[in-house]
């Protein structure tokens, strides 16, 4: 089965997120998405990160909703700090009969040489690269059977805007979806930022 990494903070979750995995599902390049929420990171204030099982929580209530995407907590069992190399890898070992892609944004490819050991990820595993507005994509012919370019629609909605929105006691109501807002107000999270 071919299956997509979503990774992230999902700090929260927003409707950007899901157009993306949903969209990446309907194109057919993977079988299945995960969305593999990542731990606390030692580096960023306690204050900015919501609580893993809340992250993991707000994510479930999206990937339920969303045909072939399912939640992951498999980088929270992993040591910390845990990089992408070793989440894949890890992933791999425990479902060898799977493939992986790597699904990262154009921003992320940007910055991509920088990454821990990414040769090796474009060695054993496919990237898959949705757009972000401001950044060109260009895959390297010799990366071509390992790294697409996905198709999907540029969604300008960033998980800070939406901390910073509830900070200031502003709506965030269409750029989360409903059951993630209601799930933020009853959890009184982001308040204090």
């Amino acid at each position: 089965m071919n299956i997509g990494i979503f990774g992230g903070s999902f700090n929260p979750i927003h409707i950007g997120h899901a157009l993306i995995a949903g969209h990446i599902i309907e194109s057919g390049v993977v079988d299945r998405v995960w969305l593999v929420v990542s731990p606390q990171n030692p580096l960023k204030p306690q204050s900015s990160l919501a609580d893993d099982v809340h992250r993991l929580r707000m994510t479930e209530l999206v990937s339920r909703r969303l045909e072939g995407v399912t939640t992951s907590a498999f980088e929270m069992q992993l040591p910390r700090p845990s990089y992408t190399i070793d989440t894949l890898t890890a992933l791999q070992e425990k479902f060898p009969d799977d493939n992986f892609h790597l699904i990262i944004g154009a921003d992320n490819w940007a910055l991509f040489d920088q990454w821990r050991e990414s040769e090796k990820i474009l060695s054993r595993f496919h990237v898959l690269i949705y757009p972000r507005l401001g950044y060109e994509v260009d895959i390297p012919a010799t990366l071509a059977d390992r790294v697409k370019l996905v198709d999907a629609p540029i969604i300008e909605i960033s998980s800070t805007e939406i901390r910073r929105r509830l900070a200031a006691k502003q709506s965030i109501t269409f750029h989360v979806p409903e059951a993630v807002e209601e799930y933020i107000h009853a959890n009184n999270l982001y308040r204090d930022l």
